[in-house]
């Protein structure tokens, strides 16, 4: 069981933390889903989640380096 301190801190118990896989450092998004309810999360790292996801077609960088020599 948790308890709201009156610096409005909660201590999550160790074993739902590891159940969860988080763990110290690990940095938490915390949203109201309703009343009495709050979700955590983890917040991923933003460079992990997009890296790779922007791709052009094969030749497009060159046609760009092309039109910079025009």
């Amino acid at each position: 069981m948790a308890k709201i301190s009156s610096k409005n801190q909660v201590t999550i118990p160790v074993k739902e933390l590891r159940e969860a896989g988080l763990e110290a450092g690990d940095v938490l998004i915390a949203r109201a889903v309703g009343e009495g309810r709050i979700e955590l999360r983890r917040r991923d790292d933003v460079i992990d989640e997009f890296a790779g996801t922007l791709t052009y077609p094969p030749g497009y960088l060159d046609e760009l380096r092309d039109e910079w020599e025009r």
